[in-house]
């Protein structure tokens, strides 16, 4: 049985959710769950590692540290450098509350900025016309 590598910020035998500080390994790209939902479908399987928080209502993506850091869409937030995000162990897939929607693993932990960026903005363009 062949274990998978995760960063050292995500020890593969934790058992607690962590808050882990923003910007180093990774910054974080937050939306709310509906628009994630849809962001995530548009990605198919171009999405690298996400945190779902069922209790906020909220999706949390892993980039490349700065790679977002100019972004301006609404509803949508970067977590960079002076933030902290709560992870969930790496077995937690399932909620409620915390958990990984997609599990951080070698080949799936960060997600291409570029992809995510026009993910949610088409998320976000579906959003304004159904609701107009």
């Amino acid at each position: 049985m062949a274990v998978e590598r995760t960063s050292w910020w995500m020890p593969p035998g934790s058992i607690e959710v962590r808050t882990v500080a923003a910007g180093g390994w990774w910054d974080a790209v937050r939306a709310p769950l509906d628009l994630g939902v849809q962001a995530l479908w548009h990605l198919g399987d171009d999405s690298g590692a996400v945190i779902r928080d069922g209790f906020g209502g909220r999706l949390y993506w892993m980039v490349p540290p700065g790679s977002a850091a100019g972004w301006d869409m609404p509803l949508v937030r970067v977590l960079g450098r002076g933030s902290h995000v709560v992870v969930p162990p790496v077995h937690r897939v399932m909620g409620p509350g915390l958990c990984w929607q997609i599990p951080p693993t070698r080949e799936r932990e960060w997600t291409d900025p570029s992809r995510l960026r026009a993910a949610l903005r088409t998320a976000l363009l579906s959003e304004a016309s159904r609701t107009a």
